[in-house]
């Protein structure tokens, strides 16, 4: 850590000179990119925002090229992601994850009622390819977007239709192709898009074939030498064999493939409205759950086979929006409906059932988003209204005899649903030439029902659960200017998040001899955010430095810990003795900590980033308190970027601090028996990529990542991360 402080403090120093520089340089030099935010519910405007927000834009999403849209979070520097399997991904905000993030797709929540408070993997199934720009919102921000949003929101806007300017109709897209080293892969993409005066079509597709990962060879400072896939488990001839892997270095069964489709279609009328249709459809092959299938036993491995079943997307969404309909209030209306199909599906060693348990979930949804402007304020307001219904259903299938059964569901197997209607406000006013202030309010109303239709495989002493809930959030907060170059922040905000049927109803095997049971007895969680923001920026704009510190009080806090079952503590389940396990609201907890970025130039052409994050939780139970889970280690990045009209250059490091197993929430999400026994290990990795323009429309991509082929681990995730990767690609535009 004394290292990376060292950089950030000296890189800071360095730019002083740049910082007292003003508009008479006689270097011409670039500005900072103004952020634009793509939203109906805030201003455009970061400056008029009193909370913290980080966006992508569109060209830092092509210049950086990853893999995937959890790939691209990972890698800005701002953003803690956790993998369980190469097809995968969990985005962390201030020690919130899973179904406490809230994930939203061109204004549509793709957070459901099974979104678990484990890992997920729903941030792959939108393309970077397909995204116009990526906004994250920092701390509670449910009175903007609802349940769910208690440690930020990631919303991701995908690519907007172009009309003609002028009377010709025109034809423009964008194809590109890449291969990476690391896992073999072979992605391609093309965009079309059609446009008229009045209408106009944006088509778009994309391919990924992911091969098995490598992961890096080079041990760090201690030799914690950890990862390595000795063995993997293979069906010959019907019977369960363990294989001598003959490269410990490659994560065997971690590959994948994935499809992604996009249609958009817009008309405007002479009237002044807009239509839209916008249609995304994503898939997979099957994704093998790396971790699980790594579990060690005393006759070799756990699981002959684990994976999670084509992991299905399908959103559509009718769009209608006019200026100054309603009171002079701008409108946006959107109606959609959401298809998600999971699954997942495990086996024993040397048992030959395989079980299959499969959730296929329904969401219709309705929004009515309004802007009015005022001479000094904004005024937005709206209404939101989701319902969700779910199917579960479960059997094995012997895969030598072929023998169906009927098994246990993983939720409950009669009518699941959960309906919610919400109201929300927010005003923001430049107050004075300096000073400006936002207040914003929601309040709703959550009906849950859940039935089991047939208790065969696990009786319980009641069959229905049924939740009323009414929520409410709101947020103030202020931005003062006490001169030209420094901006202050101060914002109060609170969240909640709703249990959802995976709260409540659940039950399955958590591993480890651990068996989750239903618990009705479930409040919402809530929180209460505090946020302290200073900017210090150069009158040419070519310096800034942001720095946010946060406090999060977090009340009734959902956790997984030993509960009594009908009075007792184990209960048989899958022919195994067990440990009950069930959720609860236990005590509070806290979350408090910093975040920095910096962007400057340090001459023409050459811009130099820094950021820096650091998360402390604790959770109070019973007077006593212990580490929060979901936490991450200090994270964030150095790059240094060097851009010309013919080409873009980028060197740049990423770090992660050690994570020590005191600091572990024991038995909870942070996996500890995928690290070290002393915990995960502190990693940096040094990379460089750069981009050519080669002809008219084409261009040439080339990067080196992970250089030095550097083995490590990201916290609480259960595959290694990729080893040195080479990878390369072509794109042309027309």
């Amino acid at each position: 850590m004394k290292l990376n402080l060292t950089i950030l403090l000296l890189s800071i120093i360095s730019t002083t000179i740049t910082f007292s520089q003003t508009e008479n340089d006689t270097i011409k030099a670039n500005q900072l990119e103004e952020v634009i935010i793509i939203t109906n519910k805030i201003p455009r405007n970061k400056e008029l925002i009193p909370f913290q927000i980080e966006s992508v834009s569109q060209k830092e999403i092509e210049f950086q090229n990853y893999q995937n849209t959890a790939d691209l979070l990972a890698n800005s520097g701002n953003l803690h992601v956790q993998k369980s399997q190469q097809g995968g991904g969990s985005p962390t905000i201030r020690g919130f994850e899973s179904s406490r993030v809230l994930l939203v797709v061109d204004g549509v929540r793709m957070n459901n009622l099974i979104f678990r408070a484990g890992h997920l993997q729903n941030a792959i199934t939108v393309d970077e390819n397909l995204l116009e720009n990526v906004d994250i919102f920092y701390g509670p921000t449910s009175t903007l977007f609802g349940s769910d949003a208690l440690g930020g929101t990631v919303s991701m806007n995908t690519k907007k239709v172009k009309f003609s300017n002028g009377k010709t109709p025109f034809l423009s897209g964008n194809a590109s192709t890449r291969y990476s080293s690391v896992n073999e892969e072979k992605s391609g993409y093309f965009d079309l898009n059609f446009a008229s005066t009045n209408w106009a079509s944006l088509t778009a597709f994309s391919y990924n074939d992911f091969g098995d990962l490598k992961m890096g060879k080079k041990q760090n400072k201690k030799n914690d030498y950890f990862g390595e896939r000795e063995y993997y488990i293979s069906t010959v001839d019907g019977k369960d064999i363990l294989v001598k892997n003959e490269d410990r270095f490659l994560q065997k069964f971690s590959a994948f493939k994935q499809y992604n489709f996009m249609q958009k279609l817009s008309y405007k009328t002479a009237k002044g409205f807009e239509h839209g249709l916008n249609f995304q459809y994503s898939t997979t092959t099957d994704i093998p759950r790396y971790d699980r299938l790594t579990d060690p036993t005393s006759i070799g491995l756990k699981n002959a086979e684990w994976f999670y079943g084509p992991q299905k997307r399908l959103l559509a969404i009718y769009s209608m929006s006019k200026e100054k309909v309603f009171f002079g209030s701008d409108l946006k209306v959107d109606i959609a409906y959401q298809n998600v199909e999971e699954s997942r599906h495990n086996r024993r060693f040397n048992k030959y059932d395989l079980q299959n348990r499969e959730e296929k979930i329904n969401v219709y949804s309705f929004s009515a988003d309004l802007h009015k402007k005022y001479t000094k304020g904004e005024l937005f307001y709206g209404l939101e209204s989701y319902y969700e219904d779910l199917n579960s259903s479960a059997y094995s299938n012997n895969i030598n005899t072929g023998v169906v059964k009927d098994i246990d569901t993983r939720y409950p197997n009669g009518k699941n649903y959960m309906m919610r209607n919400d109201l929300y406000v927010s005003y923001s006013e430049k107050a004075t030439a300096k000073t400006a202030w936002n207040l914003g309010a929601r309040a709703g109303y959550t009906l849950l029902h859940s039935s089991i239709a047939d208790d065969t495989f696990f009786p319980l002493p009641f069959n229905d659960i049924n939740q009323k809930n009414f929520t409410y959030s709101a947020t103030a907060g202020i931005i003062h200017q006490p001169s030209k170059n420094v901006d202050l922040k101060t914002n109060i905000s609170s969240g909640f998040r709703v249990p959802n049927i995976d709260d409540l109803a659940k039950i399955f095997e958590s591993g480890g001899g651990y068996v989750i049971v239903p618990n009705a007895d479930l409040n919402p969680e809530k929180t209460i955010t505090t946020d302290l923001g200073f900017t210090l920026k150069s009158d040419n704009k070519r310096f800034q430095l942001e720095t946010t510190y946060f406090y999060t009080r977090f009340i009734d806090a959902i956790v997984t810990d030993d509960f009594l079952y009908e009075g007792e503590s184990t209960i048989t389940y899958n022919g195994t003795t067990s440990k009950v396990l069930a959720n609860q609201n236990q005590g509070k907890a806290f979350v408090t900590g910093i975040s920095s970025n910096l962007k400057t130039y340090i001459f023409e052409k050459l811009q130099f980033n820094a950021t820096f994050n650091y998360t402390l939780g604790r959770i109070t139970e019973e007077g006593n308190k212990s580490p929060l889970d979901h936490i991450p280690p200090y994270y964030g990045k150095f790059a240094l970027n060097y851009s010309r009209s013919w080409g873009t250059f980028e060197a740049y490091m990423l770090y992660n601090g050690k994570k020590p197993i005191n600091d572990y929430y024991l038995n909870g999400e942070d996996n500890e028996q995928y690290a070290p026994k002393e915990g995960m290990p502190a990693w940096e990795t040094y990379n460089f990529k750069t981009s050519f323009n080669i002809i008219k429309g084409g261009t040439l991509f080339v990067g080196a990542e992970n250089i030095l082929d550097t083995q490590y681990r990201v916290f609480a995730s259960g595959i290694n991360a990729p080893g040195r990767n080479i990878y390369g690609g072509l794109k042309y535009s027309f």
